[in-house]
């Protein structure tokens, strides 16, 4: 088991140095130069002289190859520069904003297990029944609204409407309660289907014939048996969205007023603040690759077999 999890965390490293590569080539063919993005936004008037001063600060009239190694280098600081807006170092500001945006992915995370886990169990237990035909229209339109029109349509009827709960900003729990929804809904649409088809497919297989034989109660084999297993494609999706969670974030904290770290990723697009955009760039990677390797862990702690049939497919 040591063994497969220590391929798996060196398996990231290839990953990362492709996309600091990926980016540094991006960055340096796109149509935006750092150095005039750098004086737009500090409203100096660029000329030949200024521009050449500012590209020599940068690094730019070095070598390509020197300069990557460079940028691999203060990456590996987790050095990302400052930002062309505030002037003030990138991995400071990152660092207060995160926090409130893992707080708000957290909780949507939590939502989306604790509500969607019930319902795909339920519309397995009673398919083709009305239960089931609920939590299926309810999924098909989780997934297929925009988030923001969600947010919108919540913040409408919810905070304006019956005055329930506080139209935006961050504050209380009853600030989170609303941008955890919006964020989760569709992840509760997705996981609640997903976890659906599997039990369907468990309950199918042999041991669970056996095991009924035996005289098991439907209970013991639904929940100790079935659910283990079943639950594993649903870790694994769980891995590949929190990337997508993040980009999510940035679109519920714009309708909420939410003052997280997708707020200023979107004023960093907006005023071409390179630096801010190459540090989003690099955590939204290492928290993809991080997060499928939990979920490989997790998948390896609920079926130890994944190892073995590792080790048999190198014999």
């Amino acid at each position: 088991m040591g063994v497969y999890i220590g391929k798996r965390v060196l398996a990231i490293i290839p990953i990362i140095l492709f996309s600091t590569l990926l980016m540094f080539v991006m960055i340096r063919v796109g149509p935006v130069d750092p150095a005039e993005a750098y004086l737009a936004a500090a409203h100096i008037q660029p000329d030949d002289e200024v521009l050449a001063a500012k590209r020599h600060e940068f690094g730019l009239d070095q070598p390509l190859l020197t300069q990557y190694i460079q940028s691999v280098g203060r990456l590996l600081r987790l050095d990302f520069g400052h930002s062309y807006l505030s002037n003030m170092p990138v991995w400071g500001e990152v660092a207060q904003k995160l926090p409130t945006t893992l707080q708000l992915a957290s909780a949507s995370i939590v939502l989306a297990l604790v509500v969607s886990i019930p319902l795909g169990v339920l519309a397995a237990i009673y398919k083709n029944r009305l239960i089931d035909h609920v939590i299926r229209v309810f999924a098909y339109i989780g997934a297929c609204v925009p988030v923001f029109w969600i947010g919108y349509l919540l913040m409408f009827f919810i905070s304006v409407k019956l005055e329930w709960l506080p139209v935006e900003g961050r504050g209380s729990v009853q600030h989170l309660i609303l941008p955890s929804i919006t964020l989760a809904l569709w992840l509760i649409a997705i996981y609640a289907r997903l976890l659906r088809t599997t039990v369907l497919e468990e309950l199918k297989e042999a041991y669970v014939r056996y095991a009924r034989a035996r005289g098991i109660k439907e209970r013991v084999i639904l929940y100790k048996y079935v659910l283990r297993i079943a639950i594993a494609p649903l870790i694994t999706g769980l891995g590949i969205n929190l990337g997508k969670l993040l980009t999510g974030a940035i679109i519920v904290e714009q309708v909420f007023s939410w003052p997280g770290f997708g707020r200023y990723f979107i004023e960093a697009i907006i005023n071409r603040d390179i630096p801010v955009i190459q540090c989003y760039v690099m955590l939204s990677v290492c928290v993809i690759a991080g997060s499928n390797l939990i979920a490989d862990l997790l998948q390896l702690f609920l079926d130890p077999r994944i190892a073995r049939k590792g080790r048999a497919s190198q014999g």
